[in-house]
């Protein structure tokens, strides 16, 4: 063995432990993102009361976790939890001068699966697609809306959709790593008003957000 032979495997050996070790079959990445909601929401009319009167829902910045199990070196499967908190006002008409109508926090466990395209690589970006459960609660009228039409019980159903995403690992060392995220969710839910002086109303919103999350992850 020349002294070329051992300076060339030694020098191989120290890059190979000098470099990032790299997504593969059986890892689990763990990220904690904070993520910017933004619903692009499409409402229906306040029935039966005020026909042609939609609503809006507020963004929202809230922290996220997802852990990631990568079942191959390319597809892996993440599951997101987070809880956000919406305001709903009205838009127009009588419940658009009372401003905020009422507030919620969704939980809208996603579950995607996404495919990886660089395993091997610093930068990883992915795609993924999925489904989404997204649970309501937490639900309250507002103090405008009860002052006007008194005590006020606030409802919004679950809902089940279809989710897609897309994003990017960039590894810091062979355990951290920044993550970049963008989702879109299809949410939809009905939202019911029952009031003292106007009886129940009701009104359909699809939410349909577009999530923006930056993070940093670990690989375990």
């Amino acid at each position: 063995m020349t002294i070329k032979t051992i300076l060339l495997g030694t020098a191989c050996a120290a890059a190979a432990m000098a470099a990032p070790a790299q997504a593969a079959q059986g890892d689990v990445l763990v990220r904690l993102r904070g993520i910017m909601v933004a619903p692009n929401e499409n409402s229906g009319s306040v029935l039966p009361g005020f026909p042609g009167e939609k609503v809006k829902v507020n963004n929202t910045i809230t922290p996220e976790i997802d852990i990631t199990y990568m079942a191959t070196d390319n597809i892996g499967f993440e599951l997101i939890a987070a809880t956000s908190r919406h305001t709903v006002s009205g838009k127009t008409g009588t419940t658009g001068s009372l401003g905020k109508l009422a507030a919620t926090n969704a939980l809208p466990p996603t579950l995607t699966v996404q495919y990886h395209f660089a395993p091997g690589s610093k930068i990883r970006p992915y795609v993924g697609a999925g489904v989404n459960y997204t649970l309501f609660f937490n639900n309250d009228a507002s103090s405008a809306l009860e002052g006007a039409v008194g005590k006020t019980k606030v409802h919004l159903s679950d809902s089940v959709g279809w989710a897609g995403q897309a994003g990017v690992d960039i590894d810091l060392n062979d355990k951290l790593f920044l993550n970049f995220d963008v989702k879109y969710i299809d949410i939809d839910t009905k939202a019911r008003l029952t009031t003292a002086a106007a009886g129940v109303q009701r009104v359909k919103v699809s939410l349909d957000p577009w999530v923006f999350g930056v993070g940093v992850g670990m690989r375990f």
